[in-house]
């Protein structure tokens, strides 16, 4: 009897939750309907030691026979940035995207951004615009991504990512202004202007501690001098 032909990811999406409940499933929807076949992507959601119903939530995507989303679980919170990287490290594909939990996807972000990417080689990483929603996903603003960047929304070459060392651990706030110092240092991240991307405004949103993200701020410009002083 033949074993079965296994089929390695073409993109592996990093979804890091911590307590969303409310939203991980809206986000998982949309990553499930994309234009693009199920065994071409994986994605990979590490619950950082939620304490509300997010495992509940995820158990319901998580057929056994359908390995389209894995789930890694940190029996502890361990932050943001070491919850991207063990995902990262557990992917297989040689394309990563990230999705934060609270937000979610136009059916096509997969494809275009892969697409992009397979017929650019010349380039690194590309990122797409966005559409800002508030908490009822009413459109606020259409955004572009080069003038209002965020974390998400960026598909990197995987081996790129290591080549710079991956996510600052250290850096529980920033973490992705703090990456893409790095990986502007040696590669370039290309602009696709097509609203893919839905990136929600609400209460919750860790970028609301301004004292925290002030902190961290000025830490990003101790460690890079020069090449923060945009930020």
């Amino acid at each position: 009897m033949n074993n079965p032909v296994t089929i390695e990811p073409k993109v592996s999406v990093i979804v890091a939750v911590y307590n969303q409940e409310r939203f991980i499933g809206r986000c998982l929807r949309s990553l499930l309907h994309q234009t693009i076949p199920h065994d071409t992507y994986e994605i990979i959601v590490v619950n950082d030691g939620s304490t509300d119903k997010t495992s509940y939530a995820l158990e319901l995507f998580c057929d056994p026979s359908d390995s389209v989303v894995q789930v890694i679980t940190n029996e502890i919170n361990i932050g943001l940035p070491a919850s991207i990287n063990r995902g990262i490290k557990a992917a297989r594909a040689p394309y990563i995207v990230r999705v934060d939990s609270d937000d979610f996807v136009n059916s096509n972000f997969i494809n275009f951004l892969h697409f992009y990417l397979e017929n650019n080689i010349h380039a690194d990483a590309v990122a797409c615009d966005y559409l800002l929603l508030n908490d009822t996903e009413n459109v606020l603003e259409q955004c572009d991504c080069q003038k209002k960047p965020i974390a998400c929304a960026i598909m990197f070459r995987k081996e790129q990512l290591f080549d710079i060392g991956l996510y600052d651990e250290q850096f529980h706030y920033h973490e992705e202004r703090e990456l893409r110092i790095r990986f502007e240092q040696k590669y370039k991240v290309y602009h696709l202007g097509v609203p893919l991307y839905r990136y929600r405004r609400h209460d919750s949103n860790i970028t609301n501690d301004h004292k925290e993200m002030e902190e961290y701020r000025q830490a990003i410009i101790r460690k890079h001098g020069d090449a923060a002083t945009d930020l």
